[in-house]
């Protein structure tokens, strides 16, 4: 097969973007960072030792980059096990305010570019939508069609930084700024970038996003999604199927550095297994690793990780089966759930999905 170039696949528009720098770290542009970087964290010990002297730190912050003298600390390791093992850097709160000064400029340049069918850390995106667009290919093509199913090996740990900065730099040419992008894609190892960064979810976008021009601009998919490093493609022929495979596969090779974990072709009868749901055309379940920690949530009586398990049930026949369970489990808990939430309890699923419902039968 003949060698791809990545950059025949990269962005519709080639314009680059200059004077960032100056934009991204400016006293003011910094405090809005702050703002944002503190969101959910206002009980963190970090985030309040950076408050007592705010005024300071932030001028601190705004000296050593104009300086040229930023280096983001080191990070905090920590591991986690859902599902599998994951080691997760943590950085230092002054270094998330400058990951946000730098997050709100570029997210806007390179949104733009990608895919409408990308879910993953996007605004207004998510798993829900990825799964109600799973949901809606299987049932715009045909059922006799096949799905193929891939799943890029160790992603965040193989993405080569030097093809990664070449990337970035096809749509920024202010090489300081990009000199501190990068620095945050540093993390010790020779290749890869460190899980726990906000700027790694969209380093992880922008690096992907080549493979999803190829998909949609070459091989002409009509119904394709991806999540992080999962993707479907839909509607296609067994033949199909095997030889796009093959080339994605080759694709990821010479221009990524990347390599393919597993695949899967089923035919679209079989559905598909995507962002933490069981779907096919009339129905979805949520796993039942998910069952299992729902489950646990509610013996444990945790309300909040409860409602969680609702909101991702919602729109899946799994969903009476766990308020059941806390219903029969934990009585108190059920009563302690928000109206809203237990007012769906036995509501067909298929009222649910068409929101009419002209008579609700009245919560226990």
């Amino acid at each position: 097969m003949p060698t791809i170039r990545a950059d025949h696949f990269l962005f519709f528009t080639m314009k680059r973007h200059g004077h960032l720098f100056e934009q991204a770290f400016t006293r003011e542009s910094l405090y809005q960072a702050y703002l944002d970087a503190r969101r959910h964290k206002r009980n963190k010990r970090s985030c309040h030792r950076f408050e007592t002297q705010l005024a300071k730190n932030l001028d601190d912050l705004y000296e050593e980059l104009r300086t040229g003298y930023y280096r983001p600390r080191p990070y905090f390791r920590f591991d986690i096990y859902e599902p599998k093992k994951r080691t997760i850097y943590a950085p230092a709160f002054r270094d998330c305010v400058v990951q946000h000064a730098i997050y709100r400029i570029i997210y806007p340049i390179f949104d733009k570019t990608f895919i409408h069918h990308s879910y993953a850390c996007r605004k207004g995106k998510g798993t829900h939508r990825a799964a109600d667009y799973a949901q809606t290919a299987l049932r715009k093509t045909h059922p006799d069609t096949y799905t193929l199913k891939l799943d890029v090996r160790k992603f965040f740990y193989r993405i080569d930084r030097p093809v990664l900065k070449k990337l970035i730099e096809q749509k920024i040419k202010d090489r300081r700024f990009v000199g501190i992008m990068m620095q945050f894609a540093e993390y010790g190892e020779h290749v890869g970038i460190p899980i726990g960064n906000l700027l790694s979810q969209l380093y992880a976008l922008i690096y992907l996003n080549p493979m999803d021009q190829f998909i949609k601009r070459e091989l002409k998919v009509k119904w394709y999604v991806r999540y992080v490093d999962d993707s479907v493609l839909f509607g296609l022929t067994y033949e199909e199927a095997q030889a796009y495979k093959l080339r994605i596969e080759q694709f990821l090779k010479e221009t990524l550095h990347l390599e393919l974990s597993k695949y899967s072709i089923a035919r679209s009868t079989k559905g598909v297994n995507f962002v933490g749901y069981r779907t096919w055309r009339r129905k979805r379940f949520i796993r039942k690793m998910a069952l299992i920690k729902t489950r646990r949530s509610i013996l444990r009586n945790q309300l909040e990780s409860v409602i969680s398990h609702i909101g991702h049930a919602r729109k899946t026949c799994s969903l009476q089966h766990i308020l059941n369970q806390t219903q029969e489990l934990n009585h108190a808990l059920y009563r302690s759930l928000p109206a809203s939430l237990r007012r769906l309890h036995h509501i067909p699923h298929s009222v649910r999905a068409t929101g009419y419902a002209p008579r609700l039968a009245r919560c226990a």
